[in-house]
């Protein structure tokens, strides 16, 4: 009998007690508090501001607006050229040359209502003909006001029978790293498409010769969308579509568009001037990194060292010297050449920029009217000639010349081995001092001059004078 007390009794208190255990632990939020005060947790650090973004409430960004604002302003744009196609035996019979079309399609942007188009140099590159489709499947036959090779912009126009949708520029500096936007093209002659990403980088230079400053996305961008519209998620445009990097030939995840500050300051130049009008600094040196830091003997890892300063450039009247490092053009930062250069591709001579530099440890503000680059360089022949600075003539033992920054002439590379590196003292036994004295040659006998040219005294790059004579 006592054994089946006990029994009872343990029971009881076992149920009392899982009871308990049940309202203390299951139905107290079901949760079970262990303390460790002689430990401190790990934690993450997160911010809980939901203004940041939509995406911290739940939502999701609107495109529509954007794409509403762009598609029509978007145009189809073909180019059509003759090239060489196979003999056939009726062009043997009749001694014709062979000439087939070749046809080849882009895109581009309309940004004013009376029809003037911004697309990409390559696209129209060669063309015999250009014709636009708009996205209402309207065709006209466009019009090639100018072009600039070296920043891939060209400008159309085309005359309609009223006011076209358009797209308005926005400011591409503002652009932020992060940012959302739509790529907008007619690759297809289909209408408009429309692709998003956000932005990658800015500043980007794909050549290695510091001449470009894209903006980089990974908006979806194939071909036939080059000329095409880079849009912010309100519909201005930050930028005209103009690469991409893929080993296939089609989109992997890399494309690059023209910022359009320098897009619109090519077709202003373009429209009020015929051709591209480009300021200068005057100053020339190399992007800080730790290796080049260490070399010029700075300790700053960012932003553009001052080798040297052209003589009488606005660098130099405004007191720039050699061994600066400059930080800032306006309030644009400057961390590598890229962004120096596509800074100053928004500007025209004579514009005045002020100019943040770091000199022995403390910063310093100048303003620098900008030179002419007529002044410093010179195509003529489909060759490039740049003056030369002083650390240039200290290296080749040389007060007079002009220095060789490319060659595209076939002709002289093939007589003499002219090209980049080398230095012309003279041509046709006449000193040649600098660009000015090169100007006038141009200017008297035009591009004909290279049937004229006797002879050539150079420097190579080893430093060795050399002298051409033609017979």
């Amino acid at each position: 009998m006592k054994k089946i007390i006990t029994l009872v009794f343990v029971s009881a208190l076992g149920g009392a007690l899982t009871l308990g255990a049940y309202k203390l632990i299951v139905e107290n939020d079901q949760t079970i508090a262990l303390e460790h005060p002689n430990t401190t947790p790990f934690t993450i650090p997160v911010s809980y501001n939901t203004n940041y973004s939509p995406l911290a409430k739940g939502e999701t960004i609107d495109f529509t607006t954007a794409a509403e604002k762009t598609i029509n302003s978007v145009v189809h744009v073909k180019n059509t050229s003759m090239s060489s196609g196979q003999t056939t035996f009726e062009d043997l019979f009749y001694r014709r040359r062979s000439q087939r079309p070749q046809i080849g399609t882009g895109s581009g942007v309309i940004f004013s209502p009376d029809g003037l188009i911004i697309t990409n140099n390559h696209v129209i590159d060669g063309a015999q003909s250009i014709t636009v489709t708009l996205n209402n499947n309207k065709t006209y036959e466009a019009e090639l006001i100018g072009t600039d090779a070296e920043t891939d912009i060209a400008l159309l126009k085309i005359d309609a029978d009223e006011d076209l949708p358009y797209t308005t520029f926005a400011d591409s500096d503002n652009a932020k790293i992060g940012e959302w936007v739509l790529a907008v093209g007619n690759p297809f002659n289909l209408t408009s498409t429309v692709t998003a990403g956000i932005i990658s980088a800015k500043s980007r230079d794909l050549s290695g010769g510091t001449i470009q400053s894209f903006i980089q996305t990974d908006a979806a961008v194939n071909p036939g969308n080059s000329g095409g519209a880079l849009v912010n998620t309100k519909g201005e445009l930050i930028g005209i579509n103009t690469a991409i990097t893929s080993q296939t030939g089609s989109y992997v995840g890399y494309s690059f568009a023209v910022p359009s500050n320098i897009a619109k300051k090519v077709v202003e130049d373009i429209l009020e001037f015929g051709n591209v009008q480009n300021g200068i600094l005057g100053v020339s040196g190399g992007s800080l990194n730790s290796s080049y830091a260490k070399s010029v003997g700075v300790e700053d890892t960012e932003g553009f060292f001052v080798d040297s300063v052209e003589k009488n450039s606005g660098a130099d009247a405004a007191g720039i010297q050699s061994g600066d490092v400059i930080k800032k053009l306006d309030d644009i930062k400057i961390s590598k050449f890229s962004d120096l250069k596509g800074f100053l591709n928004t500007k025209r001579p004579n514009d005045v920029v002020n100019v943040k530099v770091l000199r022995d440890g403390e910063e310093k503000i100048f303003p620098v009217r900008l030179s002419n680059i007529a002044l410093s360089a010179l195509e003529f022949m489909n060759v490039e000639f740049r003056n030369l600075n002083d650390k240039m003539k200290k290296a080749y033992d040389t007060n007079i010349g002009v220095f060789i920054y490319k060659n595209e002439n076939a002709k002289l590379y093939k007589a003499i081995g002219l090209n980049r590196g080398q230095v012309i003292t003279a041509i046709n036994g006449k000193p040649i001092a600098s660009i000015k004295a090169l100007s006038a040659l141009k200017e008297k006998y035009g591009d004909a001059f290279e049937d004229k040219i006797n002879s050539i005294e150079l420097i190579d790059r080893t430093g060795k004078k050399r002298q051409f004579i033609f017979r």
